[in-house]
């Protein structure tokens, strides 16, 4: 009876922790594909719109018998990089402070700080949540 399957874990909750752990390769990914669809839109709707790179990608996005793709994405690019642009730096900023956290040996520090810790893990990947939970256990606090 040791070897029980264990039930699937739903869908759900295997989907957020491979969000989690992809982060900030996600992050980056959402900022890359929106800067990719203001070059876009910029290789349109500026003069640089005559050179052979962008005389070929406009006739697959603004073809002449279709519609103009080149217009959602002068609206949709700098959004798209906008809030790729918000991931990156929130993941570097709880990043940075985390990794200053879990380098003190004080624990006086740490307790002073544990709400943020906390708060800065929902940023984080869950080996970060491994490591917090061994600092822990390394300054002898229970929670």
């Amino acid at each position: 009876m040791a070897d029980e399957p264990k039930p699937a874990e739903p869908l759900g909750r295997r989907l957020r922790y491979e969000l989690r752990t992809y982060r900030f390769l996600l992050s980056i990914l959402v900022l890359a594909a929106g800067i990719f669809l203001t070059a876009l839109a910029v290789g349109y709707f500026t003069p640089v719109n005559t050179t052979p790179v962008f005389v070929a990608i406009n006739s697959v996005t603004a073809p002449a018998g279709g519609g103009n793709y080149n217009l959602i994405f002068v609206f949709a690019g700098p959004i798209i990089t906008i809030i790729g642009a918000y991931f990156v730096g929130a993941y570097y900023l709880a990043r940075s402070r985390f990794e200053y956290l879990m380098v003190t040996k004080s624990k006086a520090e740490f307790l002073r700080n544990l709400p943020e810790v906390e708060d800065l893990l929902w940023e984080l990947t869950p080996n970060d949540e491994l490591r917090y939970a061994d600092k822990k256990a390394e300054l002898r606090i229970r929670r």
